[in-house]
């Protein structure tokens, strides 16, 4: 994944299954006895389904709260599987009917965070803590709110609170995810599995087993990550998280005409900004520059159907303009996310437009704090190499960009190339 900051949220949709699956009619929410796997054009027919039963049941009994509050959660899940942002207003519609329950709360606290609305997701997970203090996934909701607003000691207490209360696959991915933001793999790896340990759907094993693929594409483990990635799609057929994973190991195995493949289908299936991007870097890699520009227009575009939809995300827009050599956009972009919230996420991306725009020396102020909590990740190292080159730091920058390869080599189609490229050129004095 070109920027991991994600994960956070894409844990929280794990909450949103869980208050799915309480919707789903009869025996749904318990598939793990050797249903087979589940494809992933058949979880979007599944979800509308559920949609439609609840939307049965509500014109029946209009005044069944608990009904509201799964039917915006099936909103919230189906803009996930379908990338269509125009769910979250349905979402929010049916949160609403949900009135003031703590189910509610969580409902809207989840949607927020997927629309990246972080200081509001917070807000809502601690009223749905005060409602339902025992609810594992209300302190779920706060601990990815948190986790991307830079609390770290708050996303920590969250995280700790939900694995008293409920040790399973959402808590203890969660917990893997905090391990691996400060640098300790090991433990995210452990936490990862003890997660996949207390799966109980196709939806869960699927979800750990990316997780776990995720950790070793990032750490230069292409085996296991393709591993993982292969059983995960055992699990659920058609995933499109595993599709993209095989994807990203076709490509940094050489196999880049099977990558461009898998990518062209996700991106017409499911037009996520990540897919496009990954899928517009691979092209211009290859020097198919012009395809690359459409599926760029096409990624400017989904943003700005997002935006309108009111799933702002500021930060992805930096980095992709920064990226694209667009300093005064990335700039404008990162200071309205950082005025927001400060993050480490948001620090790297605050370093990125700095040197963009060539303000190295306070770029590496805002590069020292991404770093700060010890992660191990590629793209802040490749960010803090370049902005060290720019200043004059010679053997930093190296130990930086190098430190960047060894971690991923295959972090970026586009960036990983220009990694070494700019690490050749410092070697070589020129």
């Amino acid at each position: 994944m070109r920027y991991q900051q994600r994960q956070a949220v894409a844990v929280g949709l794990l909450v949103t299954a869980v208050l799915v699956h309480s919707a789903a009619p009869g025996p749904a929410g318990s598939r793990a006895g050797g249903e087979p796997p589940v494809p992933a054009v058949a979880q979007q027919n599944r979800m509308h389904r559920v949609v439609h039963q609840l939307q049965q049941r509500l014109h029946a009994v209009p005044q069944d709260q608990d009904s509201w509050a799964q039917l915006g959660a099936s909103y919230v899940e189906l803009a996930r599987v379908t990338a269509d942002p125009s769910y979250y207003a349905k979402a929010e519609g049916a949160l609403k009917n949900a009135g003031d329950t703590g189910l509610a709360a969580i409902g809207m606290g989840t949607l927020a965070n997927a629309r990246h609305d972080f200081h509001a997701a917070r807000d809502w997970a601690r009223k749905a803590i005060t409602a339902l203090p025992r609810s594992a996934e209300a302190h779920g909701v706060l601990a990815d709110a948190l986790t991307q607003l830079g609390d770290d000691a708050g996303a920590q207490d969250a995280v700790q609170r939900m694995l008293d209360l409920e040790p399973g696959t959402a808590s203890f991915a969660r917990a893997s995810f905090h391990f691996e933001l400060h640098g300790d793999v090991d433990g995210a790896r452990d936490a990862m599995h003890r997660a996949l340990a207390a799966a109980a759907t196709p939806e869960e094993i699927a979800f750990c087993r990316y997780r776990l693929g995720e950790l070793a594409f990032d750490h230069n483990r292409l085996d296991d990550a393709a591993q993982h990635y292969r059983q995960g799609l055992a699990a659920r057929g058609d995933d499109m998280a595993l599709t993209q994973g095989m994807a990203k190991v076709a490509a940094a195995r050489g196999d880049v005409p099977a990558a461009l493949d898998t990518y062209r289908a996700l991106v017409a299936r499911a037009p996520l900004p990540q897919y496009l991007q990954e899928y517009a870097e691979l092209l211009e890699a290859g020097g198919r520059h012009d395809e690359a520009a459409r599926q760029y227009e096409v990624l400017t575009e989904q943003q700005r159907l997002m935006e309108a939809q009111g799933a702002s995300d500021d930060l992805a827009a930096a980095l992709h303009a920064a990226d694209r050599g667009d300093g005064v956009q990335a700039l404008r972009r990162a200071e309205a996310e950082w005025s927001r919230r400060q993050s480490v996420f948001v620090a790297d991306a605050m370093a990125w437009a700095l040197h963009v725009t060539g303000r190295d020396a306070e770029a590496l102020a805002f590069s020292d704090r991404a770093v700060s909590l010890g992660w191990q990740n590629a793209t802040f190292s490749y960010h803090r190499g370049m902005i060290l080159a720019a200043l004059g730091r010679v053997a930093e920058a190296q130990e930086a960009l190098v430190r960047a390869l060894r971690l991923n080599a295959n972090f970026s189609p586009l960036q990983a190339l220009k990694a070494g490229r700019k690490l050749a050129e410092l070697r070589g004095g020129r």
